[in-house]
């Protein structure tokens, strides 16, 4: 081999090296582009999938208001509901004493009726008597005619 040959041989050897180290780099940014590619879908799908949460997490709360305005409007149906029970247990009770109300003035009116029958009946009784007393007396012959 000449000196000529020789440098060209090295100059040959370091650009294969040259070559080779480009090659793995190039490799090395192709694994580093892949990764970052795989990176960039796993970070999309994350992404993604944090929207849907997101949006899940809002129709919860609009639930969980929905549910809260309907408990509130049960609250406010089953205090109606105490209140007219209590106004119709009131109801009831002012209507038994109006019907214990009436009774009583019923049985007055039974026993005024019956005080009111017992006296007719007794002046009934009384004239009975007067006109049999009246027939009597007129059936009978006057005492100096015979």
């Amino acid at each position: 081999m000449t000196t000529n040959e020789r440098p060209a041989e090295d100059e040959r050897s370091l650009a294969e090296g040259a070559r080779k180290k480009a090659e793995a780099s190039r490799e090395g940014a192709e694994h580093v582009r892949e990764f970052t590619e795989i990176r960039r879908d796993v970070a999309e799908s994350q992404r993604k999938e944090a929207e849907q949460l997101r949006v899940l997490a809002e129709e919860a709360r609009e639930v969980r208001d929905q549910c809260r305005e309907e408990l509130e409007r049960i609250r406010q149906d089953r205090e109606l509901l105490r209140t007219l029970a209590e106004d119709t247990r009131r109801a009831g009770e002012e209507a038994r004493h109006a019907a214990e109300e009436a009774r009583h003035a019923t049985i007055h009116a039974v026993n005024a009726t019956a005080d009111s029958l017992a006296t007719t009946l007794e002046q009934m009784k009384f004239l009975e008597d007067a006109r049999r007393v009246i027939r009597a007396i007129a059936n009978t012959p006057p005492e100096g005619s015979n």
